[in-house]
């Protein structure tokens, strides 16, 4: 029986690549990026003299960042940012109003920014994911001796998440969400194992510490995070990256969460599907066993 093939992953739009890349900016960099999305629309009519102005900055600073996003020059990121406009007015319809909540707020617009902010981090989160990396991180979990996870804060949410799901179907999988349980537990790994690490930021101490112990000692790692020029992206194996929409309030700190349960929902069922039988077998024991008590 011959294999569906995989489909090819379309390039993410520069808005989508601008929301990966922000977190990481440095700080004059940060204000334009910042500038151009909170009005992709007027950026895109501006010259690059009136941005630099806008965000208090330099015309070196913006050249800088478009080629940071791949791209030549100024003229070549309005021209992206027009195709990228029109292809998300092609999705969801943007609510009424701005995303941000104020002082004045309505409790009906607080339910459409949030709801928005929610589905677009999923949506821009799943343009983002490069299928090839995707690909390798599911063959590394599946035929891993051990899985270790590691998050701590809102990110350990996230880790027991992926553990849960994992330790369910039979795998053996370990959550850590201490700094010091998990630098313990790293230092024990040893080739053939997978260490999964979940930082936002990607910048957490406590998880890079665990990242550099299970390196060490030969294991593969994979980090999730939302900030793709940070030291966690710059230093594990793989990088599973997504993408959210910051507002005043840190709706985005929920957005950014529920974006990387996604990743994990995907990761985990591409792993499901590599043991397809002994999972059915595994999900129907464990729910008999829920249910039989």
């Amino acid at each position: 029986m011959s294999r569906e093939p995989e489909p090819m992953a379309a390039e993410p739009n520069v808005l989508v690549r601008l929301r990966a890349l922000k977190p990481s900016l440095v700080p004059s960099k940060r204000r334009v990026a910042e500038h151009i999305l909170a009005d992709a629309d007027a950026v895109s009519k501006c010259t690059i003299s009136e941005l630099a102005q806008a965000a208090h900055t330099s015309e070196t600073t913006i050249g800088r960042l478009c080629a940071d996003l791949g791209l030549q020059g100024f003229r070549e990121l309005r021209l992206e940012l027009v195709q990228a406009m029109a292809q998300e007015r092609q999705r969801a319809d943007r609510p009424p109003g701005s995303l941000e909540i104020g002082r004045n707020t309505s409790l009906g617009s607080i339910v459409r920014s949030v709801a928005f902010n929610d589905q677009h981090a999923i949506g821009d989160t799943a343009a983002a994911l490069d299928l090839s990396v995707l690909a390798r991180a599911v063959h590394l979990v599946a035929n891993a001796r051990r899985i270790d996870i590691v998050g701590v804060g809102a990110s350990a949410v996230v880790a027991a998440d992926l553990h849960q799901k994992l330790h369910r179907i039979g795998l053996s999988a370990f959550v850590w969400n201490d700094r010091h349980a998990a630098l313990t537990a790293t230092a024990l790994l040893r080739r053939g194992d997978a260490l999964v690490v979940v930082s936002h930021s990607g910048a957490t101490p406590d998880v890079l510490g665990a990242l550099r112990t299970a390196k060490a000692v030969g294991a593969r790692t994979i980090g999730l995070t939302g900030a793709s020029k940070s030291p966690l992206a710059m230093e594990a194996d793989l990088v599973l990256l997504t993408i959210d929409r910051e507002t005043t309030l840190r709706s985005g700190a929920t957005a950014s969460r529920i974006a990387a349960l996604m990743v994990v929902d995907v990761l985990f069922m591409a792993v499901a599907k590599r043991h397809y039988g002994r999972t059915v077998a595994a999900l129907e024991a464990t729910r008999r066993a829920v249910v039989e008590q």
